[in-house]
């Protein structure tokens, strides 16, 4: 139980605090973040910002974990966690925020500059806004709650702010836990609010595996009027797509701890070939999306594909190169009796008024490397689940409601 005035004091704080939630995510919108990967700078400057506000609104210390990248210009990319110390100052509750976003993609389908950051309508309009900034603002005010209203809790607190998420983590999160012995105690309480649903109940203690996949068809490239003089490599890629749809037959378990259920197969990034139409490609790339669940190994998975891609390259003649972008072997899952679990329970309870329940997700987060150094670990956030697409935002409501779930957390635990 906690201190029910103590927190009422917090929540008072934290409807306070609305404009400066505002504000600080439009500042943070108007930096890009996005990794060299996705044709970025990387995240320093955002990271910067950052540490320049947290200082300005009272936090003091801090530890960096920088990670060399010498594809971005600064030469880094910055993971860094600033501490609010409890009483016990050897167990900490965490929340783990991603300074990185993904690019706006077509910019045609936004209704205003993505990195010009808006309010309308009760929610705030932005690339990143969400994804992963609103809970980024909501960890940040939660614990300035607690400076504010000079409240020490019983277990330090410690948020961490982290690079790469979004593409492979190498650089955020895994660095920072492979690089220095013992980042986590084995009783922290590890909350990453990097995925949820529309109500606040999904806590996700489990991920599927990840497997993204690019595949180089190279034929012969000739003119169009005459292609017997030639290969088409987009014909033959064509075919491939198509063929690869038999994995959901070859994969075909569900497990209704997902939504959905089944493991998915997708054909998805498609890079342009030859510039005009009157050329047969030589050479086409796709790539591919599968979100792969618990139970297959994900080499079996690679051996049924390189199956189904010889297969083509045998019919039409073709080479076809398999490059592989993302690899992770789902790690097992956090147990819904976690105390982890438990203490978010409660807290969405309190703040939401509704009973959350565990489940699991396709998509992935950095929990996925926690869970695998056998950390119990929730991914948890209440989302407006437009992340990554034209005109992402947040309800404004929604900030100041994970921010007092957080802040629960801090006084519970």
């Amino acid at each position: 139980m906690i201190d029910a005035d103590k927190f009422k004091r917090i929540i008072q704080r934290i409807d306070s605090y609305r404009e400066a939630m505002i504000e600080l995510q439009i500042a943070l919108s108007a930096v890009s973040a996005v990794g060299p990967e996705n044709g970025g700078d990387g995240e320093l400057l955002k990271a910067d910002l950052l540490k320049d506000r947290l200082i300005q609104l009272g936090f003091k210390n801090f530890r960096n974990y920088d990670a060399p990248d010498n594809r971005v210009s600064s030469g880094i990319r910055p993971n860094f966690i600033t501490t609010i110390e409890g009483k016990n100052k050897n167990k900490f509750t965490w929340i783990i925020t991603h300074l990185d976003i993904v690019p706006p993609g077509e910019l045609r389908l936004w209704n205003h500059d993505p990195y010009s950051a808006y309010v309308k309508d009760g929610h705030i309009f932005g690339r990143g806004v969400e994804d992963n900034q609103q809970d980024m603002v909501a960890s940040i005010f939660a614990a300035k709650a607690l400076i504010d209203e000079e409240i020490t809790t019983a277990n330090s607190i410690n948020l961490a702010f982290v690079s790469d998420e979004e593409t492979s983590s190498s650089m955020g999160l895994y660095y920072m836990i492979d690089s220095k012995d013992n980042l986590f105690n084995d009783d922290d309480l590890i909350v990453v609010p990097d995925s949820g649903n529309p109500q606040g109940s999904l806590i996700e203690v489990a991920e599927k595996s990840i497997l993204w996949l690019c595949f180089k068809t190279k034929g012969k490239q000739c003119h169009g009027s005459n292609p017997q003089l030639g290969n088409n490599a987009f014909f033959a890629a064509s075919h491939l797509v198509t063929k690869l749809a038999k994995l959901k037959k070859i994969f075909p378990k569900s497990d209704p701890l997902f939504d959905p259920p089944e493991s998915t197969f997708e054909p998805t990034k498609k890079e342009a070939n030859v510039g005009n139409i009157n050329t047969i490609p030589g050479e086409d790339v796709f790539c591919m999306d599968c979100r792969i669940l618990p139970d297959y190994d994900l080499q079996d998975v690679t051996s049924a594909i390189q199956k189904i891609v010889h297969e083509i390259e045998k019919k039409f003649k073709v080479q076809i190169e398999i490059s592989t972008a993302q690899y992770v072997q789902s790690a097992k899952p956090t147990s819904p009796d976690a105390q982890v679990v438990k203490a978010l329970t409660e807290a969405i309870k309190t703040v939401y008024n509704i009973k959350a329940f565990a489940g699991g997700v396709g998509a992935g987060t950095v929990a996925s490397y926690i869970r695998k150094k056998d950390y119990p670990v929730a991914v948890w956030s209440k989302t407006n689940q437009t992340a990554h697409q034209p005109d992402e935002n947040c309800p404004i409501d929604n900030i100041l409601g994970n921010a007092k779930v957080f802040a629960h957390l801090f006084l519970q635990y």
